[in-house]
């Protein structure tokens, strides 16, 4: 693990760089990623979540762009295909947070954001 490495990314290069589907919020793309945090656990990433994370969820209602907003985060990817529904993609628009997707398992989106973030 080489923390000092970490590098910052538009999350705009994100949707690029993983191939990212974008369901709401493309006013929010510019948005700066520091760090990823996955959990389908709303209250672990309210109490562990910091601000410019990506989350990695399978949660596809409207509280989380609701606990993306307090926690000041960068963007949403639902995975394994889950798309949001409708009150989420109005929340996401409104807060201005993307929400995006991929058809990949939570552990491997995490691994990839990891590696882009630690490697470059």
């Amino acid at each position: 693990m080489n923390k000092g490495r970490n590098r910052k990314m538009k999350v705009s290069e994100l949707v690029v760089q993983l191939g990212l589907k974008i369901f709401g919020s493309k006013n929010g793309l510019d948005r700066e990623i520091n760090g990823g945090y996955t959990s389908d656990l709303l209250s672990d990433v309210m109490g562990h979540a910091t601000a410019g994370q990506v989350w990695i969820t399978l949660q596809t209602h409207k509280n989380v762009v609701a606990i993306a907003s307090l926690k000041e985060i960068a963007a949403v990817i639902l995975v394994k295909g889950y798309e949001p529904e409708a009150d989420m993609l109005a929340q996401s628009n409104i807060e201005e947070i993307p929400v995006l997707g991929t058809t990949e398992e939570a552990f491997e989106i995490s691994g990839k954001l990891y590696k882009l973030l630690n490697n470059g």
